[in-house]
């Protein structure tokens, strides 16, 4: 029985080591791999947008913006698979765009990002190249607004360590504070009891 709540002690310290070092690479969130278009990349025309991820996602959101922070309509996004495709109905004249997407990671994380791209050609004079590049706009939805400093996948703000994780922390820290006090009482009276 005396080794119990040492016992007890040791496991509560292991759990909470793990809920504190969840991030291993076998807990990562999902990332996309690829996208059409590329990053940065300069294109003639844009028919389709197509975005493949490291996995299968959900509840993909797909906007696309003019240098301007206008934007283009878009057709609703398709899943298939790990990718996600959304039809372009219009051409798009010349000039710096910037596609925001964000979806649910496989992992139930929402994640999100953006891919900046050129159509060939001269831009409108309307176009002002200092407001494109993967840098925030006054346009960016607030779904995409937490990845606008960086272009690419990034997670949510919501993607950190969950609630119930930190729940499951405290838990764990009451019980082995409360499993060291009980100890800490229990000891004296063994010894007197030994003692009679």
């Amino acid at each position: 029985m005396a080794f119990l709540p040492r016992h007890l002690i040791g496991a509560a310290l292991a759990c909470a080591l793990i809920l504190i070092f969840p991030a291993s690479p076998a807990f990562a969130h999902d990332a996309l791999k690829s996208s059409s278009p590329a990053k940065n990349a300069q294109v003639d025309s844009v028919d389709e947008i197509e975005l493949e991820y490291s996995a299968s996602v959900k509840f993909p959101f797909v906007v696309l913006h003019d240098a301007a922070g206008k934007e283009v309509p878009l057709g609703k996004p398709v899943l298939d698979g790990p990718k996600v495709l959304t039809d372009v109905p219009q051409p798009l004249p010349p000039g710096p765009y910037v596609i925001a997407w964000r979806v649910v990671s496989s992992d139930g994380h929402p994640i999100e990002g953006e891919i900046p791209f050129s159509v060939k050609g001269s831009p409108s004079p309307s176009a002002s190249p200092s407001s494109i590049g993967g840098g925030p706009t006054a346009s960016t939805p607030p779904q995409a607004a937490g990845s606008a400093a960086a272009a690419g996948e990034r997670p949510a703000s919501s993607a950190g360590v969950p609630g119930w994780i930190w729940g499951g922390l405290a838990v764990l820290v009451v019980l082995g504070a409360f499993v060291l006090i009980r100890t800490a009482r229990r000891g004296p009276d063994r010894e007197e009891v030994d003692a009679d």
